[in-house]
């Protein structure tokens, strides 16, 4: 097993989760990303393994956002979040003054369509419909 391997089992076992495949993927490789896509106009950062564990108990995540883990954000106030209350657990944007689910909008199923579709749409600042209950 590698040290990214071993990382992210550490990570799923603290967090109470197993990832979806493409973002253990994505982390396996190294995965992060902090930078402006100036073709979307917008932010667009997904913390490194390293990150995760700490923002997820440093914000009441799993207090506010039961089955939540935040995997990155909008350079802003905006957490990219999972939401393994299904499966396959889809991401969701929520305001980090949001108290619950309510507030969430819908990006993707797939961090992988995430990321292809970003350059093009950007965040989907419209979609209001709420992650189910």
């Amino acid at each position: 097993m590698s040290s990214n391997d071993d990382q992210i089992a550490q990570a799923e076992s603290r967090l109470g989760v197993r990832f979806p495949a493409d973002y253990r993927t994505f982390l396996a490789t190294g995965g992060s990303v902090s930078r402006f896509v100036l073709s979307a106009d917008d932010f667009l950062m997904i913390n490194a393994i390293e990150e995760l564990v700490d923002v997820n108990e440093a914000g009441d995540i799993h207090e506010r956002f039961p089955g939540g883990v935040v995997i990155g954000r909008d350079g802003d106030r905006e957490m990219l979040t999972y939401d393994f209350r299904q499966e396959p657990p889809a991401l969701f944007l929520l305001d980090n003054s949001a108290q619950d689910w309510s507030a969430a909008i819908h990006q993707a199923t797939l961090l992988t369509t995430l990321l292809e579709q970003f350059p093009e749409h950007g965040w989907n600042w419209d979609d209001q419909e709420p992650a189910t209950q």
